[in-house]
């Protein structure tokens, strides 16, 4: 079984965090869900990446949150939310999921590959 990314879990947990707001719910449970997936992103993370990879993806998460806020006035709430979203993402990405698993390329993948 593959494991999904956690990019994917990070900007999801902003999208849907507005989406719980967005619904109906009170906004302190927007807040919840942004925080749960922020929660569960560093969790998972804290052993196999580096600490300020982490804290720059933290920041990164903020700075989106923040960021879609003032984006919403001018291209609309839901595309600066999925833009925020994707930001994020893509920080996470490049940041947590592309220096281990699959997407990274080792010294001892190199070998192999010449052998």
């Amino acid at each position: 079984m593959s494991r999904v990314p956690t990019a994917l879990v990070a900007a999801f947990s902003l999208v849907l965090g507005f989406a719980a707001v967005r619904v109906g719910g009170p906004q302190w449970l927007g807040a919840v869900v942004v925080l749960a997936g922020a929660g569960w992103c560093v969790a998972r993370e804290v052993r196999r990446t580096a600490w300020w990879r982490l804290a720059v993806v933290l920041v990164a998460g903020a700075a989106a949150f923040v960021g879609s806020h003032a984006l919403a006035d001018v291209v609309g709430a839901w595309p600066a939310v999925v833009l925020a979203g994707l930001a994020l993402g893509t920080v996470t990405w490049w940041l947590v999921d592309g220096q281990h698993g699959r997407w990274r390329v080792t010294a001892s993948d190199a070998e192999r590959a010449v052998s």
